[in-house]
């Protein structure tokens, strides 16, 4: 006896898989017809009432479930030929194929892709630039410097290293071999002209015999009246600090100075760390000097900043002294700013903002010295360094009564000439 339900019995089912099929096997997937669940079977029908089985629909006869009223409701869409699951239309033609994608619209995404770059680089502009403007420590005040010469063409920076050891432990202090004086000197100076007729870098020797002028007190105001006095260059900073060396330097020359920018030592040998060392030729012979640390060979060779230190303060071992120390400083300062100026250091973020924020932190210029100003400096000096301009000394005419360098005055009123005029020099330091 046959105790399956109705609907799967072996009558109903015959042979066929689909509606019309007299073969053996199903239809493809376009001709599936919908799968329709029957109610469940009477209690006692079957084996412990078991639903009834699925049957297959096509929207004709159903052995017994034909006029259950859901053939058109769940029907329709599935057995008109479509292909399962497609559907009724949305995005697909007439043979079941998807519509092609339509083309990317490339000028769209490069004038998009353009505008994103240019504002996230003018952003990263604005804001490195406001960055670096903070750090800068802007504590020279030139308004007080009285009886200015005028200002000629060109721009002129009083370029000062002192040796300051401000923020130096004793440890540093032992092994830049700085030793541990008070007070600040300055170690070495040297006027930057920058114009449209080549750029001239003059070293100023700290033991030039100079008139200490008439001037106004930084700290006090009070006006000190001069009385002829000689001195050494660099005693002029020693007594009252940048201004009365500017005032000093402008009284002595007749030349505007412009810009005033200090480092100490210790910011000098982080800037020269931070670009990864300075290149530099040792001269023929070599250079040894107990006194300022310095021990090198001669050849080519990359100095860190305790060497570049030791590099640029060596005077006694020098046969010019002096001389030949403000020779070294120009040459090693130029490489500095060429090497800062490479687009090694100036396209690799990872070394460019260390690099500006040691030199930044370590600077002491005046208050009207912005970036642009810093920038044209360091420019000229890259320049003067490539044969773009002139280095040379203060013109010396020999010794003066007190041990002291004397200037050529002939040769310096005709070089003040050519630079307050931004012409080309021709003065020579010999």
């Amino acid at each position: 006896m046959n105790d399956w339900p109705q609907a799967w019995s072996d009558d109903n089912r015959g042979s066929r898989y689909g509606r019309g099929s007299a073969g053996a096997q199903p239809e493809g997937a376009r001709v599936m017809r919908q799968v329709r669940r029957g109610p469940a079977a009477p209690p006692g029908q079957g084996y412990g009432g078991v639903p009834q089985q699925p049957s297959y629909v096509n929207g004709q006869g159903h052995g017994g479930y034909a006029d259950d009223g859901y053939d058109d409701g769940y029907d329709s869409g599935y057995n008109t030929g479509q292909v399962y699951g497609g559907g009724g239309g949305g995005g697909r033609d007439g043979g079941g194929m998807r519509e092609p994608r339509p083309a990317p619209n490339w000028r769209r995404r490069i004038k998009v892709t353009t505008i994103t770059l240019v504002t996230v680089l003018v952003v990263t502009s604005v804001a490195t630039y406001f960055w670096a403007d903070s750090k800068l420590n802007r504590d020279v005040d030139l308004s007080k410097v009285i009886d200015r010469p005028e200002a000629g063409e060109g721009t002129n920076y009083l370029i000062v290293g002192s040796d300051s050891r401000a923020g130096m432990s004793a440890e540093e202090k032992k092994k830049l071999h700085t030793g541990s004086a008070e007070g600040k000197r300055t170690d070495s100076m040297m006027i930057l002209h920058v114009g449209g007729n080549g750029d001239t870098l003059v070293s100023l020797p700290r033991d030039s015999n100079v008139t200490i002028p008439s001037y106004k007190g930084s700290d006090s105001g009070k006006l000190y009246e001069g009385t002829g006095r000689q001195t050494k260059l660099n005693a002029a900073y020693a007594e009252d600090g940048p201004e009365l060396l500017v005032r000093t330097v402008e009284a002595n020359t007749g030349l505007h100075i412009d810009h005033y920018v200090e480092i100490g030592f210790g910011g000098f040998a982080n800037i020269v760390d931070s670009v990864g060392g300075v290149e530099i030729d040792i001269p023929k012979g070599g250079i040894k000097d107990s006194k300022s640390g310095a021990d090198f060979k001669e050849g080519k060779q990359t100095l860190n900043g305790e060497e570049a230190l030791a590099f640029v303060r060596t005077r006694y071992a020098l046969p010019g002294s002096d001389l030949d120390r403000t020779k070294n400083q120009q040459k090693f300062l130029s490489a500095l700013a060429n090497q800062v100026a490479t687009p090694g250091t100036i396209l690799n973020p990872f070394k460019l903002y260390p690099t500006m924020g040691a030199g930044l932190d370590s600077l002491t210029v005046d208050k009207d010295m912005s970036l642009w100003d810093l920038a044209s400096m360091f420019w000229a000096m890259k320049g003067v360094s490539g044969g773009e301009g002139k280095s040379m000394n203060m013109p010396i005419s020999g010794n003066s009564g007190n041990g002291n360098l004397q200037w050529d005055t002939a040769k310096v009123k005709k070089l003040v000439e050519q630079l307050k005029n931004d012409e080309t020099v021709t003065v020579s330091d010999k």
